[in-house]
């Protein structure tokens, strides 16, 4: 499948990108921009010449391939060039969590406690959807708990304004123009106007956050309302588009994803993410997850929060200690003992994030010693 159709997280791997960016996957971090209306101020448009320039010329391509003038107008009346944009894709440096960070992030309490009650509130549309496409109602719960923390993290960044500022900027430009086409072409055939249309600074949308493209591809409007509504407080028709894009990609009906290998496990291929940590058996749905965003660690953190969705415990397997010899114990007593003493750690999840080396760094300048922000037994122990 080509990148045009596949959904966004897809489209972040293939670009280079980290599908721990997920805007519901990030930790929490402090803002170094001034918020205003509810968005950065990088992220609120300023005015560009060369942008101009280029949608002026952009104009005459997007109306040769059918968008008419009335929609360009209104899709570009508020549009500009958006520079939080541009840092925000130079920022995404390739780097690697380890699964058992990913788990904790992608598998927190809360995330379950939020997903069971989820599940609750929709039970009934999930399990139709269940019915209609063959996608377990749970893995369809899950992606939507990864993708937007059950509709709470959709982004508000206009998808005009973020897909045009990224096919001027040139890096990806033949890709994001391909989106801003698209976009138009969403907000010409009515599913929604252009100042309503939001998702991520990257140009994902909705609930389970499909670039325009993958929406083309897949929207469906199971409602029957006439309008494939992803962005609407609804999330039915966001949550049918998942299944059928699942379903479209080979989902095998009544086949488990996979799951902790041992006793009871679905029988299928083993694999061992994380060195010395536990194995999984996965089945051919395993591999349908991963056309959703192409990594393991996002397949099991999709799969084994289905489980926990369902009702299942947490796994059994441990993992090691980390490169500090650290288990996740540990940090987690690390975090505590931090906020305690006042250095704000962002939550105590185990995961050393920005906010915890933040936190490490101040405690250290505090008591004279170097602040290296990297924590350690010894620190551990100097906490108390």
């Amino acid at each position: 499948m080509s990148i045009s159709r596949r959904h966004f997280t897809i489209g972040m791997a293939a670009l280079g990108l980290s599908a721990c960016t997920n805007q519901a996957l990030r930790q929490p971090q402090q803002r170094s921009t001034v918020s205003i209306g509810g968005l950065p101020v990088d992220l609120r448009p300023i005015p560009n010449a060369g942008y101009d320039a280029w949608v002026k010329a952009f104009r005459g391509r997007a109306m040769a391939k059918g968008i008419s003038e009335t929609t360009l107008n209104a899709a570009f009346r508020n549009a500009g060039y958006l520079p939080g944009v541009i840092k925000r894709d130079r920022n995404q440096a390739e780097f690697k969590r380890s699964l058992e960070d990913y788990l904790s992030i992608a598998a927190s309490d809360e995330r379950i406690s939020k997903g069971r009650a989820a599940f609750a509130r929709h039970r009934n549309t999930l399990k139709t959807l269940e019915s209609s496409y063959g996608v377990d109602a749970e893995i369809i719960c899950a992606i939507w708990g990864l993708e937007s923390f059950y509709g709470e993290r959709r982004g508000d960044v206009p998808v005009i304004s973020a897909t045009s500022t990224l096919a001027y900027d040139g890096r990806r430009g033949a890709f994001f123009e391909k989106q801003l086409v698209a976009a138009l072409q969403i907000v010409q055939s009515g599913d929604i106007p252009a100042d309503r249309m939001t998702g991520s600074w990257a140009g994902a949308m909705g609930h389970t956050q499909f670039i325009p493209t993958s929406y083309q591809a897949f929207a469906v409007d199971f409602t029957g309302d006439g309008r494939r509504d992803i962005w609407s407080e609804d999330p039915t028709d966001a949550l049918a588009s998942t299944a059928a894009y699942l379903q479209k990609n080979g989902w095998t009906r009544g086949v488990k994803w996979g799951g902790e290998a041992g006793p009871g496990a679905p029988s299928g291929r083993v694999i061992q993410p994380q060195d010395g940590g536990p194995k999984f058996s996965v089945t051919s749905n395993f591999n349908v997850i991963k056309r959703y965003n192409n990594s393991d660690s996002y397949a099991i953190g999709v799969g084994h929060l289905a489980d926990r969705i369902g009702g299942a415990g947490p796994l059994r397997g441990s993992f090691p200690p980390d490169e500090y010899g650290l288990t996740k114990k540990d940090r987690i007593a690390m975090q505590e003992k931090l906020t305690a003493r006042g250095f704000d750690t962002g939550g105590s999840d185990g995961v050393i994030g920005p906010k915890t080396r933040e936190a490490i760094g101040a405690y250290q300048s505090s008591v004279g010693i170097t602040p290296t922000g990297e924590p350690s037994l010894d620190l551990l122990r100097k906490l108390g």
